[in-house]
């Protein structure tokens, strides 16, 4: 049995079916897209910004009071 096998995420896509058992594929399929998304969150969280620098206001609610 012969097969072409055309890049390799395809490859390891075969060894990982090859090797090891099915449920061990879906857990750590799973795991990588909890890592993807966390890495989304992160990346909207920097994008936004830090919460609470528009303002820049103290613990009375106004800028520069208790000074």
């Amino acid at each position: 049995m012969r097969m072409r096998i055309r890049s390799v995420g395809a490859a390891l896509r075969f060894a990982e079916s090859v090797l090891l058992a099915p449920g061990q594929q879906h857990a750590r399929r799973n795991a990588w897209a909890a890592v993807c998304e966390d890495r989304r969150h992160a990346a909207d969280r920097r994008h936004d910004g830090p919460v609470g620098a528009v303002g820049a206001v103290g613990p009375t609610g106004a800028r520069g009071a208790g000074r």
